[in-house]
This record gives C-alpha cells, structure tokens and sequence, in this order.
C-alpha cells in the first residue's frame, strides 16, 4: 500500500541504471583503442562511466584513438547499438518493473541519459510498453553530466519541480548531475562505488523495489523535509 504521495516524475538514467550497456561499451573501446596500437584496461573503462560522450572520446584520443571526438562517439554508439538489436534489452534487475509500475501509477518519467537520441529511441523502441513521455539525450544538452543541465531541461519539458522528482542513477557523475539539479537522487551503483556523492539513499538493487518505496524516499528526502518545516 502506498501511503506517501509519489513523486511528480521519475527521471532515470539509462546505461547501467535502466540497462546494463555498460560491458557493451567496454566491448567497443578495447578493439577499438588496440586497432590503434593501444592498450586499454578495466580501469580505465571504469573512468568513462557516466561521462559524456565527448569527454569519453577525448580520453580514447588520448589512450591513442586517432579520429575525431565525433567519429568516435558514432563508432561505438553503431557497436553498441548492434549488440542491443542482436542481444536484445539487457534490464538491470528490477527496472524494468518499476518502470512499469511507475507507468501503470500515472507517473511521469523521462529517460535523461548521455548517449545519443538515437542509441536512446533504439532502447526506448525495444520496451514492450509505453514506458518514457521524454528522453533527454547526450546531443540535446550543451552541457552534460555531471552539470545538472540535463536533469533541468527534462524537469521544464515535464513541467515538475526538481524537489518533486526522483532521480535514479548509477555513476558518481549523473547522481552529481541530478543532486546539482535539485531532485531527490537514487543511487544504485553497479560498476563504481557512490559513497560519498551526494545520494539521498543508496539501494543496493531495483529488485523487489515498488512504487510504495519510491514514495517514501521521496517523502524522506532531506531537501524537502526541510522545505516542508519551513512551511
């Protein structure tokens, strides 16, 4: 039973967050960097997670890549939109129906992710309902994760105040995007640890998560509890 109000809309990342994309993009910058001459190691594709596309591809210059930063950007993002279209939509656990859940409530939601428009409808399309009324993508936004630019622009087309948001996140740069933004930010790490970020809670999984959850972590977050006593 749901017995806190739930937020005005729920904002989620995509790649690690909604999805596990993350190994698809590993996969693509390993041969990539080596076809160069270059070597690339776990580590260092842990650093690329939840940066822009640009910063990302000025790292792989740097790693040894010779192509431009947007050659770059359209290499992976065709490679890992293959592995999508043959492997399907890998979900993270619990996503995928607390998604739904969400939906099915009359929540809004938005998808506010750093790769491209393109990559994001392939995702989008490939769900089995209506599951975004808004995707915010790495090309729409002049500055990306972790300036909180992305998460604002997706809360105006939504017409919802950050503070009635929720963010879900699962890299140290987007949960810094949505706490600069003003929304009431989720993390679920995956890859790299958010100790420390700014998160207002940290989940360790999706799984077993409803709508009742994210109604009490909203009602629980600590920007608007203040805002509430100063009533």
């Amino acid at each position: 039973m749901v017995t806190a109000p739930l937020p005005a809309a729920v904002l989620w990342d995509m790649d690690g967050t909604l999805v596990d994309t993350e190994p698809y993009w590993m996969a693509a910058e390993t041969p990539l960097v080596e076809s160069y001459g270059g070597t690339w190691s776990h580590e260092q594709a842990l650093g690329l997670v939840g940066l822009g596309l640009e910063d990302s591809a000025r790292i792989l210059q740097e790693a040894g890549v010779r192509l431009a930063a947007h050659e770059i950007v359209d290499l992976l993002t065709e490679r890992v939109m293959t592995s999508l279209t043959v492997e399907g939509v890998p979900f993270r656990p619990g996503a995928r129906e607390l998604l739904a859940d969400l939906r099915a409530a009359g929540v809004k939601s938005a998808l506010v992710t750093m790769s491209l428009r393109r990559m994001a409808s392939t995702v989008v399309d490939l769900i089995d309902f209506d599951a975004f009324d808004l995707i915010v993508a790495g090309d729409d936004v002049t500055r990306p994760k972790p300036f909180p630019d992305p998460y604002l622009q997706a809360c105006e087309a939504l017409g919802v105040h950050p503070r009635d948001t929720v963010a879900i996140e699962d890299s140290p740069n987007g949960l810094r995007s949505a706490v600069a933004a003003g929304t009431a930010a989720l993390g679920v790490p995956h890859m790299v640890s958010l100790t420390g970020v700014g998160a207002s809670a940290l989940w360790p999984t999706l799984e077993g998560r409803g709508i009742a959850d994210i109604a009490e972590f909203h009602a629980g977050h600590p920007r608007r509890v203040r805002e509430d006593a100063a009533l």
